[in-house]
């Protein structure tokens, strides 16, 4: 699952840091200072869970949560009981105050994947999409997709025969995509993973094509394909 921290204190992003790379099912994409920082993040990845301080400069949490059309779930990580209340009636998963033990952490972590877990095949996708380009509705079969490479706000969707640009975000075109088949492998890459041949430590390729692998994103490529 892909989250993101959001806590303007030093310490406290360092501790849940640290027990999210414990963690093998959670995936740190942004270690966030601020609420602001944090609406951009959610603008152009797919994050599934965010951990949310409450007190914090320009905008507190509750403020960010109520700015949100689509929520990730949230666990509210504060050190005051006093906003509990309030931070259930927005359908935050878990609250926990401060200071944080690991124990404590992943008993709130195993609850949100285990919702993850139950809403997962709901997104099983069709096995097409489609897509417009020059005034036309095209339909790809996601079977013939090789991968697909953001352009600004375009994207290119690469198959055999053709590439399809289209107006449209990665986090866009990701939330379409059947997500037991394609990956995001980095800012600008998502992958279809059976159209991979081989991995190296940084790229991997499809078709005689080298493609960058993020950082962040390569622990959770590494889960998703049928490494023995």
């Amino acid at each position: 699952m892909n989250c993101i921290i959001v806590d303007d204190d030093k310490i406290s992003r360092r501790i849940i840091q640290n027990y999210i790379l414990k963690t093998d099912f959670l995936i740190l994409i942004k270690s966030c200072t601020n609420a602001i920082e944090a609406v951009n993040i959610l603008q152009n990845e797919m994050i599934q869970l965010i951990f949310l301080d409450v007190e914090m400069p320009e905008m507190n949490g509750l403020e960010f949560i109520k700015t949100l059309e689509e929520k990730p779930q949230i666990i509210l990580v504060t050190a005051h009981e006093k906003y509990a209340v309030e931070a259930f009636e927005h359908n935050v998963t878990d609250y926990i105050v401060k200071p944080i033990s690991y124990s404590r952490f992943l008993k709130a972590v195993t609850k949100v994947k285990s919702i993850y877990d139950k809403h997962l095949n709901h997104n099983s996708g069709l096995p097409y999409i489609f897509v417009k380009t020059d005034s036309k509705l095209i339909r790809i079969n996601t079977k013939d997709i090789f991968y697909i490479e953001a352009l600004a706000d375009y994207v290119n969707i690469i198959t055999p025969k053709e590439k399809y640009v289209v107006h449209s975000t990665m986090k866009g075109i990701e939330s379409k995509l059947p997500n037991q088949l394609f990956q995001r492998v980095h800012r600008s890459f998502i992958v279809r993973l059976d159209k991979i041949n081989s991995i190296d430590e940084n790229t991997l390729v499809i078709n005689d094509n080298l493609i960058p692998i993020g950082g962040s994103y390569r622990k959770k490529l590494l889960t998703q394909i049928n490494l023995i």
